[in-house]
């Protein structure tokens, strides 16, 4: 049984240009008032660093919105995750824009203390966002996927109480930050894991649910939509970033993430046809798909509307995190085996 589960990374551009009306708060206003139509919800990854300090320096008089969005959001039934970019937590504002801190941009590479020191800042402000004293996500995501080496952050983060991960995609390479997730393409949809987020084991505290991928000839990726939101003005980091990477992106099969905002119509309901009659094998057993979007990237909310109309005529239910995880955390559950590699 399919249940999509549509996560929504909210944030600006990677390199912090941006304003926040913009690229954080109108796209997912579009996006809330659209779901709560089709009467279903996604999982809102609110990058808790980024908005601690925009909020310090006072550097963007949007973020007062983004705060009662945030609030209203939750209110509103829609999962609040955690997602950190740590190099947001020493950025320093000056002369109209953001420097941010290189040194700390793998959160995975920091000592444990500096882990624990930032998880818990961002724990503390996002309860005092909500008002609730006791809030904790039930899912994170790293900031650029990044979740590796994945101990000790794995370790402080099922400490404070979070159960899910969805940092991975299969088959995923960067090899200029140490990235590697091509050992979870044997893995399934979903496994609980410990030591490394790549390995299933059945004693780990957390659930790993992978961004759902595709691995496609690397070509498939320049669809025009996709090389449009790429060259968007704003995130010269990220173009750069990209230009350094050439060497990832030169093989063969590639991983093509379900992204609701980067893909077309017929790319997103092709993924999920082929998912389909990988779900007719195994009806019974649980096949969890998740969607990866970005606020920054949603130019496009027509293709979202019609995706949703597409699932509800397909009978695939929309989930999030919150409401699987008491269904996946049993061992028994844990390696559910469906291949999500296409060709």
């Amino acid at each position: 049984m399919i249940e999509c589960v549509f996560t929504l990374d909210y944030e600006v551009y990677g390199d912090g240009q941006g304003a926040l009306g913009e690229l954080v708060y109108e796209p997912a206003e579009r996006l809330r008032a659209l779901f709560l139509r089709h009467g279903v919800r996604f999982v809102n990854f609110v990058e808790v660093a980024e908005f601690h300090r925009i909020d310090q320096v006072g550097s963007d008089p949007a973020i007062d919105s983004v705060k009662r969005q945030i609030r209203e959001l939750h209110a509103g039934g829609f999962e609040i995750g955690l997602h950190l970019h740590p190099q947001w937590c020493n950025a320093v504002y000056g002369q109209g824009r953001w420097v941010l801190d290189s040194t700390e941009y793998n959160l995975c590479t920091l000592s444990r203390p500096r882990i624990a020191h930032i998880v818990d800042e961002a724990l503390r402000y996002l309860r005092s966002l909500l008002d609730e004293p006791t809030f904790t996500p039930i899912s994170f995501r790293a900031g650029n996927w990044l979740f590796q080496p994945t101990q000790p952050a794995a370790g402080v983060l099922a400490e404070r109480g979070l159960r899910v991960d969805s940092s991975v995609f299969k088959g995923g390479r960067q090899r200029r930050v140490g990235l590697d997730y091509r050992r979870s393409l044997k893995n399934g949809e979903y496994w609980t894991f410990a030591a490394d987020v790549n390995e299933p084991d059945p004693h780990g505290a957390l659930i790993e649910m992978p961004i759902h991928v595709g691995m496609v000839p690397f070509w498939k990726m320049l669809t025009t939509k996709r090389v449009a939101l790429h060259n968007r003005m704003g995130d010269a980091a990220a173009r750069s970033s990209r230009l350094g990477r050439l060497g990832d992106f030169m093989r063969f099969r590639y991983p093509l993430k379900l992204d609701f905002c980067r893909m077309t119509l017929d790319e997103l309901t092709s993924m999920i046809e082929r998912i389909i009659c990988t779900d007719r094998k195994a009806p019974e057993s649980l096949m969890p798909v998740v969607a990866i979007g970005h606020t920054k990237d949603l130019v496009d909310v027509g293709t979202v509307d019609s995706f949703l109309s597409y699932l509800a005529a397909n009978s695939i239910p929309v989930s999030t995190f919150a409401s699987l995880y008491p269904r996946l955390s049993s061992p028994a559950l844990a390696f559910s085996t469906s291949c999500d590699v296409d060709s």
